[in-house]
């Protein structure tokens, strides 16, 4: 069975910080292929106006382009309803029946995953990657034990056994990415006119974002 992992976000731009972990997790997973879904506009950030999806489109593609076992798809930008989460890994579903997928989030998602459209069949619906942020606690008290239950822990070294016999449904901790690195911090560098900021993106993102002035 195939393994697939997908990673959906706003990449409002995509930094190192993104590619380290789709270069973590095919190595510590054992993926076939690491899937970026850039969303057209995540719900749960509706107040907040983000870059062109197009042009984000454009930013992963360049920043994977040398990446063999990594590709960008559309289906979220280019669906006639915005879909959220469920919708998606449905979807998933039902295209990729023999497949293993795995979906990946942030500490940050997996805190406000509560939130969710119906969070507790989002995390029925697949495996699910939790990657942690260096320095940072992760908690586990505010979903039920019934989630609590499906949790494997992989803090602290690889485990691919583990990973091989966990069920499905099983939600993977883990810290294999050391990167720290904002999205929201790079926007506001940018807007600075620091220069720091193009060390935490490819040559080619940062080439984009200064020649169509995206965050200026």
């Amino acid at each position: 069975m195939k393994r697939i992992a997908f990673y959906g976000g706003s990449f409002d731009p995509v930094h190192r910080g993104h590619l380290a972990i789709a270069d973590a997790l095919v190595d510590q997973f054992s993926l076939d292929e690491f899937v970026f879904i850039p969303a057209f506009h995540a719900p749960h950030k509706l107040r907040k106006r983000p870059t062109s999806s197009h042009d984000r489109f454009a930013m992963l593609c360049l920043a994977t382009n040398e990446k063999d076992f990594v590709a960008v798809s559309k289906m979220e930008i280019d669906a006639p309803d915005r879909p959220f989460t469920v919708e998606t890994l449905q979807t998933l579903n039902d295209r990729l029946a023999d497949t293993r997928i795995f979906f990946v989030m942030g500490a940050d998602s997996w805190a406000d995953i509560t939130t969710w459209r119906e969070w507790e069949r989002v995390l029925l619906l697949s495996d699910h990657i939790v990657v942690t942020r260096p320095g940072s606690e992760i908690g586990f008290d505010h979903v039920t034990d019934d989630v609590r239950r499906r949790i494997i822990d992989l803090r602290g070294g690889l485990r691919p056994a583990e990973i091989t016999a966990a069920g499905t449904n099983a939600i993977f901790i883990t810290d294999t990415v050391n990167v720290d690195v904002s999205a929201t911090d790079i926007r506001s560098r940018i807007r600075a006119n620091e220069v720091s900021w193009r060390d935490d993106v490819t040559i080619e993102v940062a080439k984009h974002i200064e020649k169509y002035q995206i965050y200026s």
